[in-house]
Parts: C-alpha cells; structure tokens; sequence
C-alpha cells in the first residue's frame, strides 16, 4: 500500500509565483505543457492553511560537483521558508501552488531510501485530495526528474525537463518563461560556471520574460545548494543559501548577494588606489618610522616650473619641458602616491603597535580610526 504522509502545519502566505528547475538525466528537453486556468479559488485550501505560491523556480544538479541546487521566486514573501528543498548527495525538490512544505522534506526522505523521482511522486500524490492544485518537482542525483502540474493550477503553468533539470512555473505570463529559464540553463552546461550562479541566472532569464503576470505583489526569492564536500553550518551541507524575504527586484537581489559573498568578479569596482592622500600617508607613516625610516627627508611633489610664455617663444621647447614634467611626475606617483605592499605592511605595524589591530581586520585598513590614530602620533611628534 501506499504510504500516507500527514499534512501537519504548513508556512501560510497567499498569491505569488514559482518556476522550479530540477535537473533532468534525460538528453532530450520536452516542450513545456501547459493547463487550464483554475475554474475558482478554493477555499477549503485556504482553510487547511495550504499556502499558495504561483511561483517560477529552478532546481539542478551538477554531475561533477555533487552539488544539487533550487532557486525560487514569487509574488508572495519569504518563499524559500517553503518551496526550496535540497539534500546533499540526495536530490533536490520544489512544492509550490498550495504548497504543502512537509512534500519537501518526504520527497527528499523518499528518494535518499532509493526510490525514482517518479516514484517518490507518486506515493507523495496518492492520498491527497487537492493534488490538482499541486505543483511539484523532484531531481535525483543520477538526473532523474518527475514534475507535477496540476489540472487546476492557474494558467500559464506548465514544466519542461531536461538533462540534469526541471522547470515548474504556475500563474505566469506565457510558455515563455520556462522556455527562459531552461534554455539559459542548458546553454551554461559544461563551462564550468557554479551550479548557484548558473540557477540565478536561468531564474534571471525567466524573469526577463515577464515572470508571474500579476504584477505589483511583494516579491520574493531563495536559492540553496547543497555540498557532500560541504559540511555547511552545523553539518547541514549548505554551501550557498540565499533568502530575498522581500525586494522589488528580488531575483536581481539575490544575484548581487551571491556575487558579493562569494567575492566573484564583477561585484565591485576597483582599480589601482593612489593620490594625495596616499602621499600624506606615506609621509605621516614615514615620520613615525614606518614606512622607509631610512629615507633622510619624505620629497615634496614635482612642480611645473616651466614659463608658459614659451609655449608662444618656443613651442617645442614647451612640449619638451611639459614631457619631462610628466616623466618626473609619473616617477614620483609610483614612489609615494601609490598604496603599494610596503605601504600596506607599514600600516599593519602601526595598527599593532596602537592596539588597532582586530581579528578579521583586512591587511592595510585605512579606515577612520586609523586616520585619527595616525593624525594624533603624527602631529604630536611635530
């Protein structure tokens, strides 16, 4: 017999949107399958506190890695207290459209006991009166998929699978969506790029189309991925784990936490630091004993002493006096002007011998305590 799972408490939000993406083994992607637009808003749903998530989400494996991934969004808040489910070594499983969250965890329990995606589906499906309103989506670590789309999910919604994933999406604008996501999807197979960076940017693609049509909502969205080589915190195996509570562009959101926390190139600006205000570090450092003591005297920057009136008398001259300038000058910025490793080293002395030197402190910080601490040593010994 089929086993019965409780339904229990479940996480309550009302209207929003999700496209799962759970990676398929299969080699061939079907084409999305659509359903018709649900006939009326069933209230005995709302009663059995089954929240409803008209979402879009992406779920996935990566061979290589082991990694297993889901990254969700959707017009309601905090989605990913509910939708996202993964497992390290195991799978990967989205419930969403009157989600019951407690599929999430059985669904994994299921297939960790080695049973097939379609399998685990079924038995998750067999006693529950309100399966047509269910979405679903389940991805073994050897790429099998099962998707469920219920008859009385709002129109669009549909899935497409493919290899190593699968994608769900409920309420949204047109097929387009999830023809999106795991077209993107597809086209990062195999260049090396991060499961989680390749999931945001499918969910980025979908999001491009129109994502879920009721537009206006709060919006929300969530990223896991799981790590066998990853013990995570508290041995959960989390290598990345990523919730957008609420943002009006939250799929954007999450794409600049994971860039900034996971330092990839591109999340900042930066080129090389030099100027005034590196010279007068240098210079205070210097009198202290910090940065080259040995040097006799800290050099005054170059002047452009040249009469302009030459410019006029002897044109070539002045172009040649004007070179020279700047020769003498680029020689001097790259002296005392730039903030270079012995500068970074003479900093990190002063900062020890003032007691500015915390745990975690990044090498060569000039921040404000710093400057006050410098400006007080240095003007006192004046």
């Amino acid at each position: 017999m089929p086993r019965r799972f409780p339904v229990g408490s479940l996480f309550l939000a009302i209207f929003g949107y999700l496209v799962t993406l759970v990676p398929l083994a299969a080699e061939a992607a079907r084409a999305p399958q659509s359903v018709a637009e649900s006939p009326a808003f069933p209230e005995a749903e709302v009663r059995r506190g089954h929240p409803f998530f008209a979402t879009f989400s992406i779920c996935a494996i990566d061979p290589e890695s082991r990694q297993s991934g889901v990254a969700v969004t959707t017009r309601v808040p905090f989605v990913g207290r509910a939708v996202p489910w993964v497992r390290a070594g195991v799978g990967a499983v989205a419930t969403q459209s009157w989600t019951i969250v407690e599929y999430g965890r059985q669904g994994l329990d299921l297939l960790q006991e080695g049973l097939t995606p379609e399998e685990a589906l079924a038995q998750l499906l067999a006693d529950d009166e309100g399966r047509e309103l269910r979405q679903l989506g389940l991805i073994d670590m050897q790429g099998r998929t099962a998707a469920h789309t219920g008859k009385e999910n709002g129109a669009w919604a549909g899935s497409r699978q493919g290899q190593n994933y699968t994608v769900q999406a409920n309420i949204m604008v047109g097929p387009e969506v999830v023809a999106a996501v795991a077209d993107h999807f597809e086209s990062t197979a195999g260049t090396g790029m991060p499961l989680a960076e390749r999931l945001i940017l499918a969910l980025e693609a979908g999001q491009r189309e129109g994502g879920d049509k009721r537009w206006g909502r709060l919006q929300s969205a969530a990223l896991r991925v799981a790590d066998p080589d990853n013990p995570g915190r508290g041995g959960d195996h989390l290598a990345v784990s990523i919730d957008v509570g609420e943002h009006p562009r939250p799929v954007a959101e999450m794409k600049r936490i994971y860039y900034t926390t996971q330092r990839r190139l591109g999340y900042r600006e930066f080129s090389e630091v030099s100027g005034d205000d590196v010279v007068e570090l240098k210079r205070m450092l210097h009198a202290l004993g910090y940065w080259r003591p040995d040097l006799e005297a800290f050099p005054e920057p170059p002047e452009f002493e040249v009469d302009r009136d030459l410019s006029r008398s002897d044109p070539e001259a002045f172009q040649k006096a004007v070179q020279d300038y700047r020769e003498t000058a680029r020689e001097y910025d790259e002296a005392y002007a730039l903030f270079d490793a012995e500068a970074v080293a003479a900093v990190d002395a002063f900062r020890e011998d003032h007691g500015l030197d915390y745990p975690g402190n990044a090498r060569g910080l000039v921040d404000r305590r710093l400057v006050d601490a410098l400006r007080q040593a240095y003007y006192e010994s004046e």
